[in-house]
């Protein structure tokens, strides 16, 4: 996220979103897919539509993967821990998995289009959401708009002093100058004097009710402790910058839509036993009885931390490759409850920060005003503090509720008895998943383990969200695929000219 807020992410390339293979080019050759989360999908759907035979291995009695809503009936089942059975009442949802879709990625967003999928906006950033840090909540308006404050009035008195006048053209001082007034509320005398921005003690009114802005708050108030400094920064990552978008009734809406298109060739609940190579040619064992299938081909998009205990016929290196992906166990709790947010607080979405375990809560972005919506009252991934996922994870379920829902009783005085329903998904312990996306060094190249795992095995070919610069997004797991497709698309190729 740091190299995010820096500008050195990978954008999706332009164009990546009208990716197809040339019409019957597959010419009834085989593909075997493994996993149907979303990168197995997209890989199924685009190669049927080239004219491959395909068929996908999906050990969950699902598709979708880690792109999963919750709703009610639904059960949870975590390593190690007892199941949760979601009562959502009818219409309402957790998102698990991803929530929101960056505008810029335009992979998901153009297979939503094409497929009609209807989105909303997902209210990403929210100034009138509090900030819980040092045992005190402000509103996220008073901490953003006082540190660019004080951060100007800083700046201010070094120009003033001629601080700077030996690194600095005069010309453009004197415009800097003149901006910070209106940028960041600094006067002549080089104070800053908050006027409204950061909020008001006594709002302006009908008549003779002048408002008052709230006092400033001092450096100490504004840095708490190095927890908020990725809540500052938060909307500045590439990635979460406005507009964030999400399906309308569910994140699920996008896999509902390939898994519907490529129904029939998806085997569910068969867990891949073994990958094995015959030749030029793969063989798979999957499901009860060890069932086989084999195939010219095949696209492998299980993660890293799961291929390293099926038995296989891969090559040292790659088998080394799989030890040396670390994943994320990251967590998430959700609620039912009556929208207090919007009625009491008149919040309408957005995150609350904190530097408690549960890091931040998310409101509901849909269905404004309706009697009932699902919070999320914890999404634990490290945004405050990078040991979070690992002793949030440990924690029972009971402890992560207990957690959450002391978090939003510090936002919220007195309306935490409204929360009802709780839920919590850990993903280090959810069954064929075990971590919500691999962990790789940010920046530039990965290392070895990465390059490792790019390169194909024979006929086997390796896809998901972990083998992109658009790691933990779904993004991530269609470019992946995309360029998976055409390392099979070449590879059929050849074979079809030798």
């Amino acid at each position: 996220m740091a190299m995010e807020a820096l500008g050195l992410a990978m954008p999706t390339p332009a164009g990546a979103e009208n990716f197809q293979l040339p019409p019957s080019s597959g010419n009834g050759k085989s593909v075997v897919i493994l996993g149907a989360g979303i990168s197995g999908l997209i890989a199924a759907y685009e190669l049927g539509r080239a004219g491959y035979r395909v068929t996908v291995l999906e050990a969950r009695d699902r598709a979708g993967g880690r792109a999963w809503t919750v709703r009610g009936g639904d059960r949870i089942v975590q390593n190690g821990r007892a199941d949760q059975v979601a009562t959502f009442e009818k219409g309402l949802y957790f998102n698990a998995g991803p929530a929101r879709i960056p505008s810029t990625h335009r992979v998901i967003l153009g297979y939503a289009r094409q497929f009609g999928i209807a989105l909303e906006p997902f209210v990403n950033v929210n100034r009138s959401a509090g900030w819980d840090f040092g045992g005190k909540v402000q509103p996220e308006r008073r901490m953003v708009n006082d540190i660019r404050g004080h951060l100007g009035e800083l700046l201010a008195k070094a120009i003033d002093t001629h601080a700077l006048d030996q690194q600095v053209p005069k010309g453009e001082l004197e415009l800097i100058r003149q901006f910070l007034g209106p940028y960041a509320g600094v006067g002549p005398d080089g104070v800053y004097v908050p006027s409204g921005s950061s909020g008001h003690s006594v709002e302006g009114g009908g008549y003779t009710q002048e408002p008052k802005p709230l006092p400033r708050l001092s450096f100490k108030e504004l840095g708490p402790s190095p927890a908020v400094t990725l809540p500052y920064l938060f909307e500045h990552i590439y990635d979460m910058q406005s507009t964030m978008l999400q399906p309308v009734g569910g994140m699920d809406r996008i896999a509902k839509a390939f898994y519907e298109r490529v129904k029939p060739h998806v085997r569910l609940s068969s867990r891949v036993t073994a990958i094995r190579r015959i030749g030029n040619r793969v063989r798979i064992e999957h499901g009860p009885g060890k069932q086989v299938i084999t195939a010219d081909f095949a696209i492998v998009t299980l993660g890293a931390n799961l291929l390293d205990r099926i038995p296989n016929d891969f090559s040292p290196a790659k088998k080394a490759a799989f030890k040396g992906v670390a994943y994320l166990p990251s967590v998430k709790v959700a609620f039912e409850a009556p929208r207090f947010w919007e009625r009491d607080d008149f919040i309408y979405g957005g995150l609350a920060w904190t530097d408690r375990a549960n890091e931040n809560v998310i409101y509901p972005s849909d269905r404004f005003g309706a009697d009932k919506g699902v919070i999320v009252a914890a999404y634990v991934a490290g945004w405050t503090n990078n040991d979070n996922p690992q002793k949030f994870a440990a924690f029972s379920d009971a402890e992560r509720l207990r957690i959450s829902r002391e978090s939003v009783e510090a936002f919220h005085p007195g309306r935490s008895r409204l929360l009802a329903k709780g839920v919590a998904v850990g993903w280090g312990s959810i069954p064929y998943s075990e971590g919500v996306g691999a962990i790789w060094p940010g920046g530039g190249a990965r290392g070895p383990h990465y390059a490792e795992l790019l390169k194909p095995e024979g006929p086997i070919v390796f896809a998901g969200e972990h083998l992109s610069y658009q790691g933990l997004w779904q993004e991530g797991a269609a470019l992946s695929a995309h360029e998976a497709m055409k390392i099979v698309h070449a590879m059929a190729k050849d074979r079809a000219t030798a």
